[in-house]
């Protein structure tokens, strides 16, 4: 698809998350892309910098200073830097806490997910048209997956939650639990249904368990299962709006640098947007995700592929 130039068809008027850490890098690039869009308000959520790691506290000061030094535009703005580190799960889903506290509704963006301009308007426009949907659970800009399975309208539904860019209410967040306390109780239910395919049932299973007992340190896990036990959707755009820039050696859970998903373009969406005629999730996109995305490859396949990078790697070796 070739690239528009996205021409705002009115000033924005919702609030953007801006979670940020430790790479004054990344958080450049997305920071310049809110800049552009102006949002009326701005809350900027930092968690505090780890004392095992040297430099962190010099690298944290510079990320928080930069993005408060070059706000530019007229805008009501909202900080919570921590001064102690509490750990991806709960400065995050603090943060999204504390936004959801303040605003009805409103845009998530972290420091590596970087959106083209037109996925603020799309957010905007649809956070009103489904506000009182109560199955549709966030609104996302990552379009891997329509990539590859064309769709009708601009956007469609899945049944996952994909939090590269995204956008959500507070009447959703409100049944968002970090502990996943009710785990057990719906574990058998949600697997079984989750997918028609084993190797997505044990990825998810294996998902939920880890960090139901505290073995990720991970907030989006748990949003993933609110949407699951709720039979939630997610709006996913016709267009791949966010470019994942994080992924490397400095990344928290996107060490792999060679991923496929690494640094896809951002493209912008053409308005007016054309809607879906109902509210059902797309069978398609959902198979898409469980054959590419959320799957444990049955154990023969893993042997398999592991022999086959030893024989790959001691043949380049010699």
């Amino acid at each position: 698809m070739n690239q528009i130039k996205f021409l705002p068809p009115h000033p924005l008027n919702t609030a953007v998350l801006f979670l940020v850490f430790n790479r004054l890098d990344t958080t450049k690039q997305v920071f310049e892309s809110i800049r552009q869009a102006k949002p009326p308000r701005l809350y900027i959520a930092a968690d505090g910098a780890r004392e095992t790691k040297d430099g962190e506290v010099q690298r944290v000061n510079a990320v928080r200073d930069y993005v408060i030094s070059n706000i530019d535009w007229e805008c009501e703005v909202k900080t919570l830097f921590r001064e102690q580190n509490l750990g991806c799960k709960y400065a995050v889903s603090g943060a999204i806490d504390w936004f959801f506290e303040n605003e009805e509704m409103g845009i998530i963006l972290e420091d590596d997910c970087l959106p083209s301009q037109s996925f603020f308007w799309f957010c905007e426009e649809l956070l009103k048209r489904y506000k009182d949907e109560d199955n549709v659970f966030l609104i996302s800009g990552d379009g891997r997956g329509t990539k590859q399975i064309n769709i009708d309208y601009d956007y469609d539904f899945v049944k996952y939650s994909l939090i590269w860019g995204w956008a959500s209410w507070s009447r959703v967040w409100k049944k968002y639990d970090v502990k996943m306390s009710d785990w057990n109780d719906n574990k058998l239910k949600i697997i079984n249904n989750i997918s028609q395919f084993s190797s997505t049932r044990r990825y998810w299973e294996s998902a939920f368990e880890n960090t139901y007992d505290n073995k990720i340190d991970t907030w989006d896990y748990q949003f993933s299962y609110t949407l699951q036990k709720n039979q939630g959707l997610c709006i996913v755009p016709k267009v791949n709006m966010i470019s994942n820039i994080g992924f490397g050696v400095d990344a928290t859970h996107t060490s792999d640098s060679d991923n496929i998903n690494a640094n896809l373009p951002n493209l912008d969406l053409e308005f007016p947007i054309v809607h879906p005629s109902e509210v059902v999730s797309n069978k398609l996109l959902n198979k898409f995700y469980d054959l590419n995305e959320f799957k444990i490859p049955h154990l023969v396949t893993r042997i398999i592929n592991k022999l086959s990078r030893l024989i790959i790697n001691r043949n380049i070796i010699k």
